[in-house]
């Protein structure tokens, strides 16, 4: 059994969460839990269905998407302090990318079926929560804009 009192304060302190609504942590801590991930295991799996949101605590994780002529090619990696896998906000619900630890990796696994119910029920759950995930992704398109910038300079 898992320990309800650091898996609160894991919660508390972790920087995605920071300043979110404290009556909402309850609710958090019940639909959440700690999992350990070994090296080179994959948290999930671009076309499968989307039913966890992850916060890294320690470890590191590649997201991979799969290129015909390439194969499963590296499109960012992320580590503690970070969230991961907002497939499961948007319909069909499916993943996009595929998540690979590069080193054993512990996180906050949260059940989506019961974020996706709270951000529904609650508008200020969902305010909080749909701003945390903006800035990420935002800083995400940020991060391969400028990857894809890099990729296609010709040097001169």
């Amino acid at each position: 059994m898992q320990n309800l009192a650091a898996l609160e304060t894991l919660i508390e302190e972790h920087p995605f969460l920071a300043g979110f609504n404290g009556k909402y942590r309850e609710f958090l801590r019940r639909c959440a839990s700690v999992r350990r991930f070994a090296y080179q295991q994959q948290l999930f799996h671009e076309g499968e269905n989307a039913d966890h949101f992850y916060l890294i605590v320690e470890g590191a994780i590649a997201l991979e998407t799969f290129v015909p002529a390439g194969g499963m090619i590296a499109i960012q990696s992320l580590g503690p302090g970070e969230a991961l896998g907002f497939s499961w906000l948007f319909p069909p619900h499916k993943w996009r990318f595929t998540a690979t630890t590069r080193e054993p990796t512990d996180v906050i696994f949260f059940d989506a079926v019961a974020l996706r119910a709270k951000v529904e029920q609650d508008r200020n759950f969902s305010n909080e929560l749909l701003a945390r995930i903006a800035r990420t992704l935002h800083d995400r398109l940020r991060h391969t804009r400028r990857q894809l910038i890099d990729a296609y300079v010709i040097p001169s």
